[in-house]
């Protein structure tokens, strides 16, 4: 669709052609966390989206208590250094369904995919989480302080090698995904940008699980860097590449593939005035998410389900909207067959996302996933996130009531007319089926809601974000 770039950023303001409704709030709930509950849904529509949006930026008191009770607290006793990758997986995406502030975790997680650190190499949890720990404070903060800090992280250190880099033998790796994938993007640096910025991160070393700064091991000379001379320290070389006009433009144009589309390319009309915008806030990432999710663009069309959902997307929001606790172990074991373990990226690059999510692999998958937490027999969940169970307590009984509040819960009910009424055959199908004799009345109502909301959870557009 066109989008007019004068008005694509100006508030959303609901209008009677375009209301402020369930669907919208969903969006907002999908994008900006991991999906919502029928209450929350309920809740944001009946607030008005100023409200909605208000509640979503801030979230709750205690989203930054790292400390709080959970199935895994991130003390040194329950999470040593050479904690399985599963366990530390699990560690966040417990927080993931449970923190305060879906936003804060939404976008660590993002932060997490910009700096693509595993712990395949890094192989210490403490130093996994102490990195977490840095993306998540400054999720919504500052961009710049962020990158700063992310130079000393020691997961960082030990993942581009800035541990090895001494004066007369500089490792370029951190220096080069530094200007390629942290700021600036291919096409904005030259070889010799990087091979003199290497010397600038010389005599970065880890000591007592801290990252610090070793100036007997440090290049102290001057270096060359996109044109300016200085004897520069790795923060002179961060600093350098903000003050260049491509670093807002590359961070900006990634936040709006992330909270956007993927659809297409957007076009510099959309970029440049976000950019500026971001530049003059001296990247304070919170308030531009801010202009982004009260903005036109991210309530029209052009946004709606143009993403597709990652595998944490798709396994939190499943869980969110079955209003389960189905054990973050097992779920993150099981997200490790759909491409994605938080804390384990693939390459530098991160994960590719978009249609790469899907395969004829990934969406069997995917399928068994929301079988496994539907059914009620998988020895992994149980009935921990029990669709019969949910619909019971919202008096769902009716076949039609239960599609509405499904599909209402899951997709807002945007789903074609086609599929409501499979949905409603299967449902009156089922009654005439032969179930096993020991079976009791409730059993074989039970077996048809769940099987009623795996179907849901494999519509294609339960798919996309």
């Amino acid at each position: 669709m066109t989008i007019d770039p004068k008005a694509a950023w100006e508030p959303y303001r609901p209008t009677p052609d375009n209301p402020w409704d369930r669907r919208k709030a969903g969006h907002l709930f999908r994008r900006a966390g991991f999906g919502a509950t029928h209450a929350e849904l309920e809740a944001a529509v009946a607030a008005g989206p100023d409200a909605a949006l208000d509640a979503v930026l801030a979230g709750k008191p205690d989203a930054d208590d790292l400390a709080r009770t959970s199935e895994f607290m991130a003390s040194d006793r329950s999470m040593p250094p050479g904690a399985p990758q599963a366990r530390l997986s699990a560690w966040w995406l417990d927080r993931m369904l449970k923190a305060g502030h879906p936003l804060r975790e939404k976008l660590t997680l993002f932060w997490h995919n910009h700096f693509a650190t595993s712990n395949a190499k890094v192989r210490n949890a403490r130093y996994m989480l102490g990195q977490y720990r840095l993306m998540h404070e400054h999720a919504l903060g500052s961009f710049r302080q962020m990158l700063t800090g992310m130079a000393t992280d020691p997961a960082m250190m030990v993942w581009l090698d800035t541990t090895e880099s001494v004066k007369g033998k500089p490792n370029e790796n951190y220096a080069r995904e530094l200007m390629e994938l942290f700021s600036l993007g291919i096409g904005h640096y030259s070889e010799g940008d990087i091979r003199e910025a290497a010397k600038a991160f010389t005599g970065y070393e880890i000591d007592k699980g801290k990252g610090t700064f070793n100036r007997r091991k440090h290049d102290a000379g001057t270096k060359t860097v996109f044109g300016k001379t200085g004897t520069f320290t790795g923060e002179d070389i961060t600093r350098l590449c903000l003050e260049l006009p491509a670093s807002p433009r590359f961070v900006v144009t990634k936040l709006y593939r992330f909270l956007l589309s993927e659809a297409e390319t957007p076009p510099a009309e959309l970029i440049d005035p976000l950019a500026e915008f971001y530049r003059e806030s001296d990247f304070d990432t919170g308030e531009l998410v801010s202009v982004v999710l009260r903005s036109n663009l991210f309530f029209s069309p052009a946004a709606y389900r143009a993403r597709v959902k990652s595998p944490v997307d798709f396994a939190a929001g499943i869980v969110r909207g079955l209003e389960g606790n189905p054990g973050a172990l097992p779920l993150a074991e099981a997200l490790e067959g759909l491409g994605q373990m938080p804390f384990a990226p693939p390459s530098v690059k991160g994960w590719d996302g978009g249609p790469a999510w899907l395969n004829a692999q990934t969406l069997l998958g995917r399928n068994n996933l929301a079988l496994a937490l539907t059914s009620g027999e998988d020895g992994r969940f149980g009935r921990r996130c029990d669709p019969a169970a949910l619909l019971a307590r919202h008096g769902k009984t009716a076949d039609e009531d239960v599609v509405d509040f499904l599909v209402g819960v899951f997709l807002q009910g945007d789903v074609p007319a086609e599929s409501r009424s499979r949905l409603l055959d299967y449902l009156g199908r089922a009654r005439a089926t032969a179930y096993p004799a020991y079976w009791t009345a409730d059993d074989r109502a039970n077996h048809r809601l769940r099987a009623a909301a795996h179907l849901v959870l494999t519509l294609p557009e339960f798919q996309l974000d």
